[in-house]
């Protein structure tokens, strides 16, 4: 990396060093251990008691889905029929007719998002609809390093190459307007189905599906790409059932719920009521076995047990295999996992998946460790004053399909939203932001571009997270924009140095019965968190493990009780880390711990704090 101190946009490091005006910590200074954070604890309060649910029901588990508004039992119905209303999401029936008109003579091309959300949602209509009888259907997803996200006009051109009738975008197309007119322009219908949110002005498609879109009734807008493109081919199926016209033998639509619980909790959208019917419904095909043979197989090679599956096994084991194909090469090879027929073919792509995440992994380890370094700069002598609302990273070297990666790193660490560029081009950048909550990055980068209308040539996505792309000479003009529209949310909203936990659990509710109780009733997501407690220990004794995670036996004061705790990449810095002792206050989860046949509590912690 350069170093050079006037050069902006050579290093994270110099990046940094001209935003703040202000010179490193010198090394004599005392500096706080990096397994310490200066985060508030904030518990969560039960909305209501908890009289409404079950009796036989663990009280820990009454007490977190009362905090999680959970109101009665019922609420908890993740039955099939609990779904919304297909016929009420806005747009539907007139997609319907359009698909059918291409469903004998026509061509129909699905063009795909590089996402585990984009690839979940393409196999899943192209799975549908060569089932139900459609003569024509292929994919195409944009190779994210060639032509970017969306339906470009360059992939229109390149689509055009397959002569289809009609282009059906998944999770991608509401804020590509250019792309659209091109191809109506040659003659290709196009049928939009996306989540993302529009900008002001939306394209001219034949057809847009878009729970977002403005004045939409539909009650939830927190689908996924792959949960529009079910509603869809919901819709679809019945239609085809009316008309006497689907083929024998054909697949009902709940088929698919293996891949919409993939890629809604790949995605990280939030999981309201609806959701977790997707999600549940899914699982319980996957742990049923009754899933495609790709996520078995990917499932496998993560040496995850299909009976026991999680949500949160999707989300950390398969998702970023999934996800590594449109990071490192190309997300066809993650569609083609999904739509493999045979549990062979289906292995060889996925160990070819899991070999581009374990490149994906040696090249974000990089890259998290440049960033985290230079994000030391921007802190003053004082411990953990970081002086920016919102932080912006950008180095020559640095990979264009692992930065959002990095930006969610750099987040969690100084819990403030971050914004991670890599090289798109010899004069732009390609952004992808990462934010906290109480502080929508979308709307943050809609009023940037509102005061300051050169400083993004585009951008597009959700609360939590949003791609853009800058010039380059506009790189600290934005960055300075950014640090001042986040303070401005910041000012209004809660601040981002909280962590909200469930309360404290006594020690006898510290149990493995406590951790199969919650376990089992998920799933658990964004806008639903898993369960996490806090607590004062003592830290009996700590071994580094796999370099840069803290194995503990922690005791609860004056019990005698211990419990074996580990915390994952706690270590940033091997060489200079000194393990916590005595009273500390944990932020933990409680996990069900299975080795060689047997089940132990394990507790995974994520903070460790100063005890209060």
């Amino acid at each position: 990396m350069s170093q050079s101190p006037t050069s902006t946009t050579q290093s994270v490091s110099s990046l940094l060093a001209a935003l703040v005006k202000a010179p490193s910590v010198a090394a004599s200074e005392p500096q706080q251990p990096p397994n310490i954070t200066a985060l508030r604890v904030v518990r969560r309060q039960p909305e209501k008691d908890c009289a409404g649910f079950a009796t036989d029901m663990h009280p820990v588990l009454q007490r977190i889905y009362a905090a999680r508004g959970i109101r009665s039992a019922s609420d908890l119905d993740v039955s099939l029929d609990k779904l919304h209303p297909v016929g009420t999401l806005e747009g539907i029936a007139a997609a319907v007719d359009l698909l059918l008109e291409h469903r004998v003579t026509g061509r129909v091309l699905v063009v795909g998002d590089f996402d585990a959300d984009g690839a979940t949602s393409t196999a899943l209509m192209v799975r549908a609809l060569t089932a139900w009888g459609f003569a024509s259907v292929d994919f195409l997803v944009p190779n994210r390093f060639e032509f970017g996200y969306g339906l470009t006009p360059e992939i229109v051109a390149l689509a055009a190459t397959r002569s289809p009738t009609l282009i059906v975008t998944v999770d991608n197309g509401i804020s590509s307007i250019a792309g659209v007119a091109e191809a109506r322009s040659r003659g290709i219908a196009v049928l939009i189905t996306d989540h993302h949110l529009p900008g002001e002005a939306t394209p001219s498609a034949n057809v847009i599906v878009n729970p977002n879109l403005p004045g939409s009734q539909f009650a939830s807008r927190a689908l996924a790409g792959v949960g529009v493109a079910f509603y869809v081919m919901a819709a679809v199926k019945r239609r085809l059932d009316e008309l006497k016209l689907t083929p024998p033998a054909a697949p009902g639509v709940s088929q698919f719920l293996d891949l919409v619980a993939l890629g809604t909790v790949a995605d990280v959208v939030p999981l309201d009521a609806n959701n977790r019917v997707l999600v549940s419904q899914g699982l319980r095909r996957i742990r049923a076995g009754r899933c495609v043979p790709g996520i078995s197989a990917l499932l496998a090679i993560a040496s995850r047990d299909i009976a026991g599956l999680t949500a949160t096994d999707l989300g950390f084991a398969v998702a970023p295999r999934l996800n590594a194909a449109g990071r490192i090469d190309d997300m066809s090879i993650g569609i083609q996992c999904l739509l493999a027929e045979d549990a062979a073919a289906a292995r060889l792509l996925a160990d070819r998946l899991n070999e581009l995440n374990v490149e994906r992994r040696t090249i974000e380890a990089r890259m998290q460790a440049e960033a985290l370094m230079a994000v030391r700069q921007l802190r003053d002598p004082g411990p953990h004053a970081l002086r920016r609302s919102g932080v912006c990273l950008f180095d020559e070297s640095w990979h264009q399909g692992v930065v959002g990666l990095v930006a969610s790193r750099v987040k969690d660490r100084i819990r403030r939203p971050a914004i991670a560029f890599a090289l798109a081009g010899d004069d732009q950048l390609r952004g992808s932001a990462r934010s906290v909550p109480g502080i929508h990055i979308r709307d943050v980068l809609d009023a940037i571009a509102a005061r300051h209308p050169e400083l993004i040539s585009k951008f597009g996505g959700h609360a939590m997270a949003a791609g853009l792309t800058v010039q380059r000479s506009y790189l600290d003009s934005f960055a300075q924009a950014f640090d001042e529209e986040v303070a401005r949310w910041a000012a209004r909203n809660v601040g981002a140095d909280a962590v909200e936990t469930d309360g404290e659990l006594s020690v006898e509710e510290i149990a493995l019965e406590t951790a199969r109780a919650l376990r089992a009733g998920g799933p658990w997501g964004q806008a639903f968190p898993e369960p996490c407690f806090d607590g004062v220990f003592t830290i009996r004794n700590t071994r580094v493990v796999g370099e840069r995670h803290l194995k503990m036996w922690v005791e609860v004061p004056k019990t005698g009780r211990s419990f074996d705790a580990i915390a994952f990449n706690l270590i940033e810095e091997p060489d200079t880390f000194a393990p916590p002792e005595g009273a500390v206050q944990l932020v933990y989860r409680l996990d069900v711990n299975e080795y060689q046949g047997e089940c132990r509590l394990q507790l995974l912690v994520d903070h460790v704090l100063p005890a209060v």
